[in-house]
């Protein structure tokens, strides 16, 4: 019926490109619309509208402009999509089902691409399935010889990515090397020396590098934080992590280490009891959180109380830091009340905040283990937003890391005032 009678669709011209390097064959978007443009003008079809993007396809409601594609179908805006092909449309099970569910709908009558084309009839819908899956096995394929190809090289000792300063990234042969670096190296290893041997602050270490004219990779001189990250970094003994989580596997490095262990370990010695571990000291919301009274930034501080049974417990109050006014008289929020609010307050507005795509693929993950669980035990409660349920998991029971990465993907900007958290009102001076 759909080859004889052409007049009733109407047809939404959909072309897409990935952002990644994942897709380097594929052709680019001016092309796809360009072939597809001239096969709807010789064979007569009705294009409405045409929609574009360049966003990957892996991720299942990521992709706004084909979500737009959705709608317009669902809306009845247009009945039938010309795309390059299959996989332009759907790399993964979320996007085709969504895509077969329309068609089941009677609201998808027609897909033509530049070599088939497919309707509601069982046979070509079952290939159109067949196609796209291919395309998402493809994927998982890259990424899993991806993995492999990174885990196959930190085995060999070569730790991915860009080097600590102090080295440099070298390609030759095909094989990718890390060397010292010359000029930068000699400071790095006397840094640990006066750091471990003469118990130098990190303040101090850094006055130092700064009078030695020492620089980081974008020609300034590195900061405080800067300092630390290097005195707490393995790399310079010969060991490191990857990727750098609490549970990945250990790798020893095929570089030339500039310290030995027994420096690395005094240096994080050094610190002693009172002044706390490098690194160790973790306040997952700081830096995510303003002062709603004055407008300066909110700070963390850790107090260690003895309790009766003779262990520690530590404690965390999050606080203004006055910087703008010294009299603020914004009050000390403990962690413990800090994440009350905070679930509170996302349970109201989950939807007026930003995150990053990271932090949503951890959310995702979440909701999906969670309701497959609830599934599989039937359990008969309602789930509510993934943002929502995320959020009670960390601010309840998460891990420190967890809550680092929770509150550092957060985009939006929050305050407290009055022992209240609410959204940041940047016209505060």
């Amino acid at each position: 019926m759909l080859d004889n009678d052409q007049s009733t669709l109407k047809y939404c011209l959909y072309a897409r490109k990935s952002s990644e390097s994942d897709e380097r064959q594929a052709m680019s978007i001016d092309s796809q619309l360009t072939e597809m443009r001239a096969l709807a003008e010789n064979e007569g079809l009705n294009v409405v509208c045409e929609l574009q993007e360049s966003h990957s396809a892996k991720d299942s409601g990521k992709r706004p402009v084909y979500n737009k594609l959705l709608k317009g179908l669902a809306n009845d805006e247009y009945n039938a999509v010309l795309t390059w092909a299959p996989d332009r449309l759907s790399r993964n099970a979320g996007d085709l089902g969504a895509i077969v569910d329309l068609m089941d709908q009677g609201k998808l009558l027609h897909i033509r691409t530049y070599s088939q084309t497919f309707t509601n009839n069982p046979n070509e819908k079952f290939l159109l399935m067949i196609l796209c899956s291919q395309a998402k096995l493809e994927n998982d394929n890259k990424s899993i010889n991806v993995k492999r190809g990174i885990r196959t090289k930190c085995e060999m000792g070569w730790r991915p990515g860009v080097a600590p300063l102090g080295y440099m990234n070298r390609a030759f042969g095909g094989v990718n090397d890390i060397i010292i670096d010359p000029e930068r190296a000699p400071l790095i290893k006397e840094a640990f020396e006066k750091a471990g041997y003469e118990r130098w602050s990190g303040r101090r270490i850094k006055a130092w590098l700064d009078e030695q004219g020492f620089k980081n990779r974008s020609g300034k001189p590195i900061n405080l934080s800067q300092v630390l990250v290097i005195l707490n970094t393995s790399f310079y003994y010969g060991k490191f992590q990857y990727p750098e989580a609490p549970d990945s596997p250990w790798y020893t490095g095929a570089h030339k280490p500039l310290i030995s262990k027994e420096l690395f370990d005094l240096v994080q010695e050094t610190r002693g009891v009172n002044k706390g571990v490098w690194g160790s000291k973790v306040f997952a919301f700081r830096g995510l959180l303003k002062c709603g009274q004055c407008g300066a930034d909110i700070t963390a501080q850790d107090k260690i109380k003895e309790l009766k049974n003779g262990e520690t417990k530590r404690f965390v109050y999050y606080n203004c830091t006055r910087r703008k006014d010294p009299n603020c008289k914004e009050k000390y929020v403990s962690e413990n009340r800090l994440c009350e609010l905070m679930q509170g307050f996302i349970e109201t507005n989950h939807e007026k905040i930003t995150i990053t795509d990271k932090l949503r693929a951890k959310v995702d993950k979440h909701y999906y283990v969670t309701k497959t669980l609830f599934t599989h035990y039937k359990i008969e409660q309602k789930l509510d937003d993934p943002f929502i349920e995320y959020a009670r998991y960390v601010l309840a029971d998460g891990t420190d890391n967890e809550r680092i990465i929770f509150a550092g993907g957060i985009k939006t900007k929050l305050q407290i005032i009055d022992g209240k958290l609410g959204f940041y009102k940047q016209t505060l001076n």
